[in-house]
């Protein structure tokens, strides 16, 4: 084994540790904070966007339009350089939380307003017919089957997309998983096999925390579905008028 290749080996065991060390303290954590509180975020945002107070509407609609329509890392730059020409002072890692839990709001509330369309409009005068108001329509009808729709295949691609997008966060010097790659490879000059370790970590992020989120959709939805049995709801697909979607119903 020549001495380059050696040089090489030794540079990557030495760096392993500390950039998973920033991995598991910044992008982790990071991560599974701003999507938590963007998809609550999201929640409101989509009921906003289905109200009938309009101004409430309109506001919905403008957050999802600029935060839809500017780059995640132009965000991050105002809210971490700009905002203090305003006055206000944030450290990277509030910044980091801010920026990326308002991108994650914008985003996947479009994600939940379109699951929750997509629920046929036999389940709304299923839910009426048996005297639900619209709350407990929304509650025990629409959303349960809306979650089916939206938590696994989209809302598990936006949760592994922000795992990566958390690198954006090096820009503004949040010393997370790639932020720690950088300060390696600066001093080992070595930054070719040290960003491929990085990508192998980021890879593996992604890999086991697809994993857990997945099995973790899978309890949610059951617990959901057993919740829903438990309060003597039954499908009656016949009496759901025929939209495709099997409906819900009190039972005798």
């Amino acid at each position: 084994m020549g001495d380059r290749t050696q040089t090489i080996i030794h540079v990557l065991i030495q760096s392993f540790y500390p950039i998973l060390k920033a991995g598991f303290a910044y992008t982790i954590p990071v991560t599974l904070i701003t999507f938590a509180l963007g998809i609550v975020l999201a929640f409101f945002t989509a009921l906003a966007r289905r109200s009938a107070f309009w101004p409430l509407v309109g506001i919905a609609k403008f957050y999802v339009w600029i935060f839809r329509g500017t780059p995640l890392l132009v965000q991050l730059f105002i809210i971490f350089y700009g905002l203090p020409n305003l006055g206000l002072t944030l450290s990277p890692l509030t910044a980091a939380v801010i920026g990326f839990t308002l991108n994650v709001g914008a985003y996947d509330s479009e994600i939940i307003r379109a699951a929750i369309a997509s629920i046929g409009k036999g389940q709304w005068e299923a839910a009426y017919s048996i005297g639900m108001t619209r709350s407990q329509a929304m509650r025990r009808i629409i959303l349960p089957q809306a979650a089916r729709v939206s938590i696994p295949p989209p809302l598990s691609n936006s949760f592994i997309s922000l795992v990566k997008d958390t690198s954006l966060a090096a820009t503004i010097t949040l010393p997370e998983l790639f932020q720690k790659t950088e300060e390696i490879a600066a001093v080992r000059l070595e930054p070719f096999w040290l960003y491929l370790e990085a990508a192998f970590i980021y890879l593996i992020f992604c890999t086991v925390l697809s994993f857990f989120y997945r099995q973790k959709s899978k309890s949610v939805w059951n617990a959901m579905w057993q919740n829903k049995r438990s309060n003597g709801l039954d499908a009656g697909r016949s009496r759901a008028g025929g939209d495709g979607h099997a409906g819900y119903y009190k039972t005798a």
